[in-house]
């Protein structure tokens, strides 16, 4: 069977996505498979690449300049196969891509759900081919059928939440899309112009999918979205959605990838307390500081953290709480990071995940000033990650010993309820299944009944 392959970088959309695009590829009769690993291709081996899929991220110039190396690796790799590069990088700059290799096709993220039907199309382009042609020794006849498929020029209107799968071949966890794109305007964001103004699937769509998931024989599903903070369908929000699929499912668990600090309220917390949702919690911070908060646009200040946080844990047992920042914003000083490290401190968050700012084209933070130097950004973000290390080592500790739900994410890994990832010793059951374990030392693991 010709073979394609799959690289993503970005979120957990990204992710969801490709799932789908690849289980879609698989039932049009190819083989397909992982770039690093070769997850998903058949034993002893993999036949010619016919076609490279890249989902690219446009959050950080880094992302880009990774997006870019991958494209040019998979071209000296993978010589007779073209490269479809899609997602938010190809949406914002097709040109820099294309511009790469006349091989590269960029295909717009917004445009992203037609992709649904390309495995399709292509089968019956190369079903015409020569069999040398269809082996994948013929680039061009790949490359004309994808030429000809971004050219069909269909709208997008009405397609974002078109790739699902309840079948997951790079992941142990299952995911589903609810919610695209995103109404606020930060300052520093570009996806908002890479995904466009929210959109949300509709909640019976929803109750569905994850009943198909749940009979799939899954542990865990994530519920995915830009902001799902913003997710309405009808008269429910994701707080309804949420006690909505508790009410129609009876096993499978819940983790919601993240939320907006002002969303979690008395209406939401309650039923994320529920036993059936993960207590991992993923706040979208940004800084600490309300002054700078203020300069990104953001809809929440400092104390609404706090409130958060104290709200999550009221509810919750114990749960592990990360968080997302900017460390280097224009004109964040000195006192303004003071604030970010004092905030972080006083919530003890388990993980932290800063970013460098990295100003984006298009965006109002572009032309901000004063700028903070990349030596002072790196130095914030460094201190950041040591004191991120030192709250998940002091949360984790606190978790020896006692008893935790998991998933078995390999045969020897495990990830638990509350985000802790653990050796498993001895090895567990299929990947995707839930056990009970309990750490005997941090990353270490055994599994009880």
């Amino acid at each position: 069977m010709p073979t394609v392959l799959f690289e993503t970088l970005g979120c957990k959309l990204n992710q969801i996505e490709t799932e789908a695009l690849a289980e879609s590829f698989a039932r049009a009769g190819f083989a397909v498979a992982g770039r690093e690993s070769g997850e998903g291709a058949p034993a002893g081996g993999r036949d010619p690449v016919v076609l490279s899929v890249v989902n690219t991220c446009t959050v950080t110039g880094k992302a880009e300049q990774k997006a870019r190396g991958v494209i040019r690796s998979l071209l000296r790799a993978e010589p007779a196969a073209p490269v479809l590069v899609t997602g938010c990088y190809a949406e914002v700059d097709a040109a820099s891509l294309a511009a790469i290799d006349p091989r590269v096709v960029p295909f717009p993220g917004t445009r992203k759900g037609e992709l649904a039907d390309l495995a399709a199309f292509l089968a019956d382009a190369l079903a015409d081919a020569a069999p040398s042609d269809a082996s994948g020794t013929d680039v061009h006849r790949t490359l004309g059928a994808l030429k000809s498929f971004a050219a069909r020029g269909k709208a997008g209107e009405g397609t974002s939440f078109r790739l699902s799968t309840d079948t997951f071949r790079f992941h142990s966890r299952a995911s589903i899309k609810v919610q695209d794109g995103c109404d606020n305007h930060c300052a520093y964001c570009r996806i908002r112009l890479a995904r466009g103004q929210s959109v949300s699937l509709d909640a019976a769509e929803v109750v569905a999918r994850v009943r198909a998931i749940e009979d799939s024989g899954l542990a865990e599903i994530v519920l995915t979205g830009v902001n799902l903070s913003q997710y309405r369908s009808g008269g429910d929000d994701i707080a309804r959605l949420i006690e909505r699929l508790l009410k129609a499912t009876s096993r499978v668990a819940f983790r919601v990838s993240s939320l907006y600090p002002e969303r979690v309220d008395d209406a939401l917390a309650p039923i994320l307390a529920d036993a059936r949702v993960r207590p991992h919690f993923h706040l979208s911070v940004q800084s600490g500081s309300d002054r700078v908060l203020e300069r990104m646009r953001r809809p929440y200040r400092r104390e609404a953290v706090l409130e958060a946080v104290n709200r999550l844990r009221a509810g919750a047992r114990d749960p592990f709480i990360a968080c997302d920042l900017i460390a280097g914003f224009p004109g964040e000083d000195e006192e303004d990071f003071r604030q970010t490290l004092e905030l972080c401190q006083a919530v003890g968050f388990a993980g932290i995940h800063p970013f460098p700012f990295s100003p984006r084209p298009g965006t109002e933070a572009w032309g901000m000033r004063p700028r903070v130097s990349e030596r002072v950004a790196g130095e914030r973000v460094a201190a950041l990650l040591a004191l991120g290390a030192q709250g998940h080592e002091t949360y984790t500790r606190r978790w020896i010993g006692r008893p935790l739900a998991a998933v078995v994410e390999r045969a020897d890994t495990v990830l638990t309820e509350n985000y802790l990832s653990a050796h498993l010793d001895p090895p567990a059951q299929r990947p995707g299944s839930g056990i009970m374990v309990v750490l005997t030392a941090p990353g270490q693991a055994r599994q009880v009944p």
